[in-house]
């Protein structure tokens, strides 16, 4: 028999934390829920520190504060603080939007290790059109600079879209202009937010594909001046990628309520029960869970997967893709090109990439959305 029940796992590499889903911006392309968990259910700063303490003494390594945007919670540079002195090498994943110089100190001083800034786009125009947030551009530059003046370690992420496409080339060079360490190029990934728009939002195959080349070709180029990492479009791949590095293999997502997630978009599947970490150790969740517990190994695998020479590789693609697509969290995902399902949506990507691009809506709490 090729399926096996998953053994103990190991311990998780890293936590992903949404400290908050408030947001200054209004992106299209976000992949949160549509329903944003309101301020008065965020986890309060000493559920959150246990959090990261557990998190250390589990054996992980790095924290990512995530939101929504992480600053907007007053209390961001004493839990950076706390995550710093628990051992973890900490990140925060930022639209830079709304941080004073004050505020930057207090995480230097924190002992804050890396930033990761987000663009929407490579011009001012772009950048705040897609932000939905006029004078992002100017406030992200500032930000960039102040990280740099600091020496700490900056990360460019560009999610790109058909709104943005044709700008993968500047945003290298913004990064470079920038002195960023790091660009990620992370084609859209249609969860959430942006789900709802991905027929403003997919681009053109051929085009797609060209910006890919122009990737790859700038990669050796740039070797020891620009790490450009590639985020690839799900659906134009052969195979995908495997969800969060595998379901509940290296990383522990947490909401801004405390649920602990195996990925970002989990709560998207029904039937799965998510532990809170106000009820439970971190320890406990990432080992009993039956959320975590639901797609880890191969055991639950059905065909082409389960006897698929990749299925410890990819280990079946994304369940929340699975889900949105052909409507079976346990089926292959359709990106993969053995799925019985993958000419219906790369037909389906043909067609939307077509489709009219101003019907977009923009993320926010006022609107109520619906999938």
């Amino acid at each position: 028999m090729n399926a096996h029940a998953p053994p103990p796992p190991a311990p998780p590499i890293g936590l992903l934390v949404e400290l908050t889903h408030r947001c200054p911006l209004g992106c299209p392309h976000c992949s949160n829920p549509l329903a944003l968990e309101r301020p008065a259910a965020e986890l309060d700063a000493e559920t959150w520190k246990r959090v990261f303490s557990e998190a250390a003494a589990l054996g992980a390594l790095h924290v990512h504060l995530s939101g929504g945007e992480p600053t907007a919670r007053r209390d961001i540079a004493e839990l950076t603080r706390h995550a710093a002195q628990a051992g973890l090498y900490t990140n925060l994943i930022t639209s830079g939007v709304g941080v004073s110089e004050k505020l930057w100190g207090d995480l230097i001083e924190a002992g804050l290790d890396h930033a990761q800034l987000s663009f929407q786009g490579a011009d001012k125009a772009t950048n705040d059109r897609l932000g939905h947030y006029d004078g992002a551009w100017e406030k992200k530059r500032a930000f960039a600079a102040m990280v740099t003046r600091a020496g700490l370690p900056l990360t460019i992420n560009a999610v790109i879209s058909r709104a943005n496409l044709h700008q993968v080339g500047a945003f290298i060079d913004l990064s470079i202009e920038l002195g960023a360490r790091r660009l990620e190029v992370a084609h859209t990934q249609y969860y959430g937010w942006a789900l709802v728009n991905r027929a403003a939002l997919i681009p053109p195959k051929a085009e797609t594909m060209a910006a890919i080349a122009l990737v790859e070709a700038a990669r050796p180029k740039l070797e020891g001046k620009l790490v450009i990492d590639m985020v690839v479009p799900d659906y134009y791949a052969r195979y995908p990628k495997p969800c969060a590095g595998g379901w509940g293999r290296v990383a522990i997502n947490v909401s801004p309520s405390g649920k602990a997630l195996p990925c970002h978009a989990a709560e998207s599947i029904p039937g799965l029960e998510f532990w809170n970490v106000r009820d439970r150790s971190l320890g406990e969740i990432w080992r009993d869970s039956p959320a975590f517990r639901a797609f880890r190994g191969t055991e639950w695998m059905q065909e082409p997967c389960r006897s698929c020479e990749r299925r410890e590789i990819d280990w079946g693609g994304c369940r929340c893709q699975a889900l949105a697509l052909i409507g079976d969290a346990a089926a292959t995902d359709p990106a993969c090109h053995k799925s019985p399902h993958h000419a219906r949506i790369a037909a389906m990507a043909a067609a939307e990439a077509e489709a009219d691009e101003s019907a977009i809506r923009w993320r926010s709490y006022k609107e109520k959305v619906e999938a």
